[in-house]
């Protein structure tokens, strides 16, 4: 119960790494607001995991559906102590000319964007809260990624934004340090996730055998992997660390 009477929001929540990080943070103690495009999905993982979660659609990309779906969360559950910025996209492999400004402007909206509304929504938040253990008042964690430490070729603008991605969450964790308020990331190597497919360009075994080869452990990372990371990161356990970016990535990075 790392996580016990703590309030949570994950992005993208109802799949992939989203949906492994929700997993924990229930199995923990957390009460979880799941946020995603795909309400089906968020609805079938909270009937699932039951009562101390709660569906929402949410847009990303949409300041609205971001100052919504934190309103959700305080009114379902009283308050709210986690944001997770898990949501994600990629364009698909191709030579970096090649990739269309509308593919582009997606890759930006989502990745980069919607880390920058949700924060200038979540802080004054945050910053109103009482302070708990060792005074902190709010946690941040974004998903970031491998590719924004050492990028693959042909995937150059997801590169780029999951490099501004670590870049906004050390910058962050600076400011906001001085008002109790975490911000970390967690860089996971390509996992068994829905966008598994987009990153290799098609999902062949010989495709497979090509990346599994650049990660020394020898396997994708799965969605539980974050989740584990997830929630010592978001724990009270934490206290004291903020504006690390841990890579979860087999050794991939090393």
């Amino acid at each position: 119960m790392r996580l016990k009477d703590k309030v949570a929001i994950v992005t993208g929540g109802a799949s992939g790494f989203g949906a492994g990080i929700v997993r924990r943070f229930v199995a923990e103690g957390a009460r979880v607001v799941i946020a995603d495009l795909n309400l089906p999905g968020a609805q079938d993982l909270a009937a699932e995991l039951g009562a101390s979660t709660h569906a929402m659609k949410v847009d990303v990309t949409d300041a609205g559906d971001l100052r919504a779906m934190m309103d959700a969360a305080e009114q379902q559950f009283g308050r709210l102590d986690i944001l997770v910025n898990n949501a994600g996209v990629t364009h698909l492999p191709q030579p970096l000319e090649d990739v269309g400004e509308a593919d582009f402007d997606r890759v930006c909206a989502v990745n980069m964007k919607a880390i920058y509304r949700a924060m200038v929504a979540v802080v004054p938040r945050f910053k109103a809260n009482a302070p708990g253990a060792h005074g902190i008042r709010g946690v941040v964690l974004n998903v970031a990624s491998t590719a924004g430490v050492s990028p693959r070729p042909r995937l150059s603008w997801y590169n780029a934004s999951k490099g501004w991605v670590i870049t906004a969450t050390r910058a962050n964790a600076v400011e906001l340090a001085p008002f109790g308020i975490r911000v970390n990331a967690l860089n996971p190597v390509a996992g068994e996730t829905p966008l598994l497919k987009s990153f290799m360009g098609e999902d062949t075994p010989e495709m497979r055998a090509k990346f599994l080869s650049t990660i020394p452990i020898g396997r994708f990372s799965q969605p539980e992997d974050l989740g584990h990371a997830a929630v010592y990161l978001c724990s009270d356990e934490a206290s004291m660390v903020t504006g690390v970016c841990m890579e979860i990535d087999g050794g991939r990075c090393i």
